[in-house]
């Protein structure tokens, strides 16, 4: 492991009088990954030429090399086979360096493999065309082929790592047994960004894929494929869910260094990065900078000069570690068998912002919670099942978008509509009166292992909210005054499709995309409520506990 993952400990001699220093290993380190991905043409702007998309990359590697910031160096294919970036990425050192493959499909590489090109120019975005979902699983594989063939001739070894927005299950498997790759990338969670949605996965982070469905986290080793899919372009974690409410498409809140209200803003760039570094993550945080050449280096510029030095600080002061996307991968398979329960923590927003998030992720669901005005819901639950099939297996993606899912419990943005903001509140009674319940700031603890404890104080009443997130369920207790009159409804917006059916006492019938699913409580009860709340969750002796 590299130095910037040991923590200096103060330890003395039998004489008390001179200070040793003892390295100890960080298990649970602050991960960035610098991972830029690199196209040879953007045929979207003509005035993007193959020229400026080079000399993006070159001003990359030189601001990193400023900075003494290694990281990873991601290439399409038609990239791959050009000679100039072949003698730049054979010119940088290997041990700080990583070479690999980035995922989308262009004409010379579907022609190499034998096959006809669909495209409407050389390297066509739509889901159909530049992705492997729009291959037959045969046609994947000589894909995957023809790539490590040429990669290996170019550069002597296999790509260790292989992103992209979206790799099918199967490409990636096969990659995995054949060509041993041991860490993969994909896009955030987005809602019709580009055409493409990833919704209701392990949110950031990493995890390992199901066997039939590269979106799902799977439940155990057995129907996992053993290659950690981190999340890529540090989503921020208040704003980015929201982002385009009531819209058919999101919009971009991430560390991106081209967005001028996220990752090119200083502001918003250093509380990130602060939030990051401080935030309760459990076993480990993990964030991804960098950016594809599409967007040119004028557009980055700023973004990247402000990130890299701060990046750099962070490092030297043993408050991140900075690995390739390989190192991160290595590392992950060798201390997790299965994915780990992990948090995303942000206690303090942007000045002018009262704010506050916590996600929870495990392998067998995610959720998060937002205070909003002293007040306080769960904006998202989904479910995990690694027996959610994608449609993608055994099917090629017929036209231009493409859609990954989870299975929704409370989805705060899906079933939310214009005026009304789905979510599941905490409420109470007080004077007769139906009221949210409102309180301090959360505490989060995430000092025992695989559990996230958070403390909610109240000001509507005496007493606090105490929650606990475990593997496989949500515990939620109120202390200090047990004549509350507390519940949680679900409130959504008008005229939403939900996948609930029938609506027991202690379980709720679900199904969605052809998967049946329950939910249920091992203490609570499930009711409709005559407030207009899809059901209510109300506790059995002062405790609610969902099993998920």
């Amino acid at each position: 492991m590299a130095l910037a993952g040991l923590y200096p400990l103060l330890s003395f001699t039998a004489t008390g009088r001179l200070p040793v220093i003892v390295e100890k290993p960080n298990d649970h380190p602050k991960i960035v990954n610098i991972v830029n991905f690199i196209r040879l043409l953007e045929p979207r702007d003509p005035k993007i030429t193959e020229d400026v998309l080079y000399q993006t990359v070159v001003k990359q590697v030189e601001i990193m090399k400023k900075y003494n910031l290694g990281g990873t160096f991601l290439l399409q294919y038609d990239a791959l086979i050009d000679p100039r970036y072949q003698k730049l990425l054979k010119s940088l050192p290997r041990d700080s360096y990583e070479i690999g493959a980035w995922w989308e499909i262009p004409q010379p590489l579907v022609e190499r493999a034998g096959l006809k090109w669909r495209g409407r120019y050389p390297w066509d975005w739509r889901a159909n065309i530049g992705f492997s979902t729009g291959y037959t699983p045969a046609e994947r594989e000589k894909l995957t082929d023809v790539y490590m063939h040429d990669f290996k001739k170019i550069f002597g070894y296999y790509p260790k790592s292989v992103a992209s927005w979206f790799i099918d299950a199967h490409t990636l498997n096969y990659m995995y047994q054949k060509y041993h790759i041991v860490a993969s990338a994909n896009c955030k969670d987005q809602y019709g960004t580009d055409g493409y949605t990833l919704w209701g996965g392990y949110w950031n982070q990493a995890y390992y894929p199901s066997k039939i469905n590269s979106y799902m986290p799977a439940q155990d080793e057995a129907g996992q494929i053993p290659v950690p899919i981190f999340r890529m372009l540090g989503s921020d974690p208040i704003r980015q869910y929201d982002n385009g409410l009531g819209s058919a498409r999101q919009g971009v809140t991430t560390l991106e260094p081209v967005y001028e209200h996220a990752g090119g803003d200083s502001t918003w760039v250093n509380w990130f990065f602060k939030e990051f570094t401080n935030g309760a993550a459990m076993e480990f945080a993990y964030t991804q900078a960098g950016q594809e050449n599409s967007f040119t280096w004028d557009a980055m510029a700023k973004g990247f000069e402000i990130q890299m030095p701060l990046i750099a600080r962070l490092k030297a002061e043993h408050k991140i570690k900075v690995e390739t996307l390989a190192e991160s991968g290595g590392w992950f398979k060798k201390k997790y068998k299965v994915t780990p329960a992990t948090s995303v923590t942000i206690t303090k927003d942007i000045d002018g912002s009262n704010l506050k998030t916590v996600w929870f992720d495990s392998r067998f669901y995610r959720a998060n919670l937002l205070w909003e005005n002293n007040t306080l819901k769960f904006r998202d639950i989904h479910l995990f099942n690694e027996k959610f099939p994608s449609v993608y297996e055994t099917q090629t993606a017929t036209s231009n978008e493409c859609t990954f899912f989870t299975l929704p419990v409370v989805d705060g943005y899906v079933w939310s509509s214009a005026g009304k903001i789905a979510g599941l509140n905490f409420k109470a009674i007080k004077d007769g009166k139906e009221i949210l319940l409102e309180g301090k700031d959360p505490v989060v603890d995430d000092s025992t292992p695989g559990k996230l404890k958070i403390l909610w104080h109240l000001t509507s009443f005496d007493g606090a909210v105490k929650m606990e997130l475990t593997e496989r369920e949500i515990k939620i207790t109120v202390s200090g005054n047990t004549s509350i009159n507390w519940y949680l409804d679900l409130a959504t917006g008008d005229n939403i499709k939900l996948p609930f059916g029938k609506i027991l006492a202690h379980e709720i019938d679900a199904g969605f995309e052809g998967m049946k699913y329950k939910i249920t409580t091992a203490k609570g009860t499930f009711s409709i409520p005559v407030n207009g709340s899809v059901f209510r969750m109300t506790p059995e002796m002062n405790t609610l506990t969902l099993k998920l």
